[in-house]
């Protein structure tokens, strides 16, 4: 189930970008003054921006459900235990010093 939420994850992330990539911005009225009005006839005079805002706004509430999911499932996978779960106090090691007799003699 975790593989195919992330394939539909990215086939909605790619979705969404196309669909913000065919929006016109803000500046794009102004070429209709200029000769260029023939730009909005695909979905009518006004109705480009309502399809387009609704479709992406849709899209986009997917899209952040999906992540939301997602971040919920592997939120769960990973190591349990952490270097700060045990905080009890290292035991200390003392070297015993080697006895003469032990050390090899140089001449």
């Amino acid at each position: 189930m975790y593989e195919f939420l992330l394939i539909a994850y990215l086939i909605i992330s790619l979705v969404l970008i196309g669909f913000i990539m065919i929006q016109q911005g803000k500046g794009a009225d102004m070429g209709a003054s200029f000769g260029a009005g023939a730009s909005n006839t695909v979905f009518g005079s006004s109705g480009s921006g309502n399809f387009l805002t609704r479709t992406t706004a849709i899209i986009a509430i997917v899209f952040f459900i999906l992540s939301l999911v997602l971040g919920n499932l592997s939120s769960g996978n990973g190591d349990t235990e952490s270097q700060f779960e045990d905080i009890s106090a290292p035991v200390m090691t003392e070297e015993v010093p080697a006895s003469d007799s032990e050390v090899p003699e140089s001449n």
